[in-house]
């Protein structure tokens, strides 16, 4: 019963993009573990583990999904990508559920801003220029201190001519991308009251303070520097140098990445392949 809903789940959604689906049940084979799973439809979500074996999320097996289908044309669970050492690709602090054994796939480093192995992407090392086949980041571009265009070049820097990103950040599906701090300059992050503020100081000498920050991980954790928009990302990618830039709304049931709303809004993954 449960694989001939997943059937007609599957096919409703081909006819059209716009059906959400709320209820009942869906099996699935995770294609970051590979183990069979079962889930309510309701219970999957962007950021809610639905893998009871590697505690996977969509986004997550979005992020397999889509390389895969970008490295070898399908959707590959990653216990069964083939080893192939002359794939080069990095990650930006990836999560370790899918880091690790990729490193056992492919030429993969997961790379970090404040540890080793370390990777600053609005500093990037020259020698590293027009080396990767991939580039991995997911929900990292809204940490980056503006002006965030740096990052979005160096990215098309790293990779090679035809070599792909894969990439994730929470976006509006309207409007333009807003700085939380357009004259970010030198700043420190300070308790005041029990709660987290920002002093910065302008590049022409302005002190600006500024309260209730938006922290992801927890409070005091990693600070969110600005909450994209749909069409300014799109446009970032052109300036970098990408194209084929793609926004995925398709489901895959077989390996369970669904998403509720079928708008851009919230965050779906893009891919997007260097000039």
């Amino acid at each position: 019963m449960l694989s001939i809903f997943r059937r007609k789940l599957s096919t409703d959604a081909q006819q059209t993009k716009h059906t959400s689906y709320t209820f009942g049940s869906l099996e699935f084979k995770c294609n970051v573990c590979g183990q069979a799973c079962k889930t309510e439809i309701s219970e999957l979500g962007r950021e809610r583990a639905s893998c009871p074996v590697c505690g996977s999320t969509v986004r997550m097996r979005a992020i397999v999904h889509l390389l895969s289908r970008e490295l070898y044309g399908e959707s590959l669970t990653l216990p069964d990508f083939p080893v192939r050492p002359d794939i080069r690709g990095m990650g930006l602090s990836d999560w370790e559920g899918y880091a690790v054994p990729l490193a056992h796939k492919l030429n993969y480093i997961n790379t970090h801003y404040q540890q080793e192995p370390r990777l600053d992407i609005t500093d990037i090392d020259p020698a590293l220029s027009g080396t990767l086949d991939f580039l991995i980041s997911s929900d990292v571009f809204e940490h980056v201190a503006p002006p965030v265009s740096i990052a979005f070049a160096n990215a098309a820097k790293l990779l090679k001519p035809g070599g792909v990103m894969i990439f994730t950040v929470p976006y509006f599906a309207s409007g333009a991308t807003k700085e939380h701090f357009p004259d970010l300059h030198e700043y420190e992050i300070s308790q005041k009251g029990g709660r987290y503020v920002l002093v910065n100081v302008t590049e022409d000498g302005r002190k600006q303070l500024y309260e209730d920050l938006v922290f992801h991980g927890g409070e005091g954790f990693t600070l969110e520097m600005r909450m994209f928009s749909r069409s300014s990302l799109l446009d970032a990618f052109s300036e970098a140098g990408f194209n084929k830039v793609k926004i995925h709304h398709e489901p895959d049931f077989i390996h369970g990445i669904y998403w509720h709303e079928w708008h851009e809004e919230g965050g779906l993954p893009i891919t997007a392949r260097k000039r």
